[in-house]
């Protein structure tokens, strides 16, 4: 059958990838793609936000299937849409996708299904937060805007000072634009932070191998948070004890919460932890496949993904068998343009990209990149997403660096030490 896939990025790139290598799939479309997903599909020149152009496309093309990457035009309603024009869409309705479109919401629901969260309060008025933090004790909180920002808009505040700053960023200032209407602000949890994705069709859920995603910028985790620096799979944080505990105590309560408040969840539930003294707790939900963790995640996929995202939309998940898993580990490296999380220069031209594929156990998923005069050029903060299998951890980690040195273009970068938590 064709398939639709709705996104840009490396984990469109990835999900694009996985499934041409489905004996299912026939042609695979990517709206609006990157020069890498030219490379393993088609590109289709419409945007995620052109609903009736996609639809258009759908109809006109025979495909049977769209898998929605991004959380926007979930949250936007695209897969109600897809699905009042008679089509076929993999992710949660609007309504459900509010879990990521909302702070505010998840929070709540959070605290009603009894699932472990971080304390919160949450503010319309600014003033009314700068007070809050002013009248409290000094001591680190996060700081949340309410909407969607793409992976930004959350402030990781040591004291006061930081906290009432982010507000003003936030709020006042609207650094995030609406998204900032709302704030959450929250106790900051000390620990290590783990992603465990989860396919669920509403009914059964299929729990996916725990990652671990890098969202600071630099090095040592420090600096600016980011959309993802990098990611590795298996995280050996989350043990198959503490998988169990997480399926039982965080995901299978949400899914029954969703479902209660009548807004019952299909897709990709992604659970954003921090593993504290206390147990795992949860820091955000995601309702779309993480980006980075979607690319190591996919490398290490032996199951036909055709068939998984199938089975979801058809509330069948109960008839697929166990997921097939290669054993090696798969890290991936984010390599970001000069300035990125901030304003970077776009158009470098990439060198070295047909050296690093062709190392063994190696994929590099584009993310912010395009074709120009026959190169493939920059046009993203995250730019590429290099993502390697290996016998164990250090030796993915390997494997995947030894790719970063064969690319190369005026002021890429990347972290250094990806992974480096799985080997202490």
């Amino acid at each position: 059958m064709n398939i639709l896939v709705v996104g840009s990025g490396g984990r469109e790139h990835a999900l694009a990838w996985k499934i041409t290598q489905s004996p299912r799939a026939d042609r695979v479309f990517v709206a609006p793609g990157n020069a890498g997903t030219d490379y393993d599909g088609e590109n289709v020149d419409i945007q995620p936000n052109d609903f009736a152009g996609l639809i258009r496309f759908a109809k006109e093309n025979d495909v049977r299937l769209c898998v929605v990457g991004p959380e926007g035009p979930l949250a936007a309603g695209i897969v109600d849409a897809f699905e009042e024009a008679g089509l076929r869409a993999f992710g949660p309705r609007r309504s459900a996708a509010e879990l990521e479109a909302s702070k505010v919401f998840c929070k709540d629901l959070l605290r009603h299904a009894d699932v472990p969260t971080a304390d919160y309060q949450t503010f319309t008025d600014p003033e009314h937060a700068l007070r809050f933090l002013k009248d409290r004790e000094d001591v680190p909180v996060v700081v949340k805007a309410d909407g969607l920002a793409a992976g930004k808009g959350v402030v990781v505040c040591a004291g006061r000072d930081e906290a009432l700053q982010a507000v003003e960023q936030i709020a006042q200032q609207r650094a995030f634009g609406a998204a900032g209407n709302r704030l959450v602000i929250e106790e900051r949890l000390d620990g290590q932070e783990a992603s465990v994705l989860a396919i669920t069709d509403g009914q059964t859920i299929v729990t996916l191998e725990p990652a671990q995603d890098h969202k600071a910028a630099f090095d040592g985790d420090t600096g600016p948070n980011t959309g993802g620096m990098g990611a590795y799979c298996p995280a050996p944080l989350v043990d198959s004890s503490t998988l169990h505990w997480i399926e039982e105590h965080v995901l299978v309560p949400t899914v029954h919460a969703m479902k209660r408040d009548r807004r019952p969840f299909r897709g990709v539930l992604y659970a954003g932890l921090m593993m504290t003294k206390q147990g795992p707790k949860v820091l955000e939900f995601n309702v779309r496949f993480g980006d980075p963790e979607c690319q190591p995640l996919l490398m290490r996929l032996r199951t036909d993904l055709v068939d998984v995202l199938e089975a979801t939309v058809e509330g069948k998940l109960d008839q697929l068998g166990p997921l097939d898993w290669d054993p090696r580990p798969a890290v991936c490296v984010v390599m970001a343009s000069e300035g990125y999380p901030s304003n970077y220069k776009k158009g470098h031209q990439i060198r070295g990209l047909v050296d690093a594929d062709m190392l063994p156990d190696v994929k590099v998923f584009h993310a912010g990149t395009a074709m120009s005069n026959g190169h493939v050029v920059t046009v993203g903060g995250r730019v590429l997403n290099v993502t390697a299998l290996g016998d164990s951890i250090p030796k993915a980690k390997l494997n995947a660096y030894r790719a970063v040195k064969c690319i190369r273009w005026p002021g890429a970068w990347c972290r250094k030490d990806i992974s480096d938590k799985a080997m202490r």
